[in-house]
């Protein structure tokens, strides 16, 4: 979970024509399956897969993201860009300890959506309880049950007979025989 406090603003309002004071207020965010699930709900887009996000979606999905009761609309309003940053910050931590090492494989090119994510969970018989864990660590829940649950690969015939031979000079040697 991450806290961030949006400073107290003091701004013009034109049709009253005088000056609004708003107060400082912290926030409590998660970024997780539900709050991804809320955002896409609205934007009907892919958040994950989608690069270039409007500064109005970045907010929404910062209010997706909040878990604090009763937060004013106008006061995500007042994020400022230092708070935009922490956010951007949050989103992209591993969140685990968790490493991979580097594939020969080819990357996956597969939009990745709430329900895909769901479908991952579903499959791999993964708790709804984990919808609320940080999203980059339930991504790499689902990339570790994936990685289990694969067969071992098969090996080669020219593997299988490489081995043998390799076994076969090491006896010849160890016994000091020709065959």
């Amino acid at each position: 979970m991450l806290r961030i406090t949006i400073p107290a603003v003091e701004k013009w309002d034109e049709i009253k024509q005088e000056f609004v004071y708003t107060k400082a207020q912290t926030l409590s965010l998660e970024h997780s399956l539900v709050s991804l699930s809320k955002w896409e709900s609205k934007w009907c887009k892919p958040f994950i897969s989608s690069k270039n996000k409007t500064n109005e979606e970045i907010i929404d999905y910062v209010r997706c993201m909040t878990i604090t009761q009763n937060v004013p609309d106008d006061v995500y309003n007042n994020l400022t860009n230092g708070n935009i940053a922490e956010v951007c910050a949050y989103i992209d931590a591993p969140m685990t300890a968790t490493t991979f090492s580097k594939d020969d494989s080819k990357p996956n090119r597969e939009i990745v959506t709430a329900e895909l994510i769901y479908y991952w969970m579903i499959s791999l018989n993964i708790p709804f309880e984990c919808q609320k864990w940080h999203l980059n660590r339930l991504l790499t829940l689902i990339r570790v049950c994936n990685i289990k649950n694969t067969p071992p690969k098969k090996i080669g015939r020219s593997e299988i007979m490489r081995r043998n031979a390799a076994l076969n000079a090491a006896r010849k040697k160890q016994l000091n025989t020709k065959g």
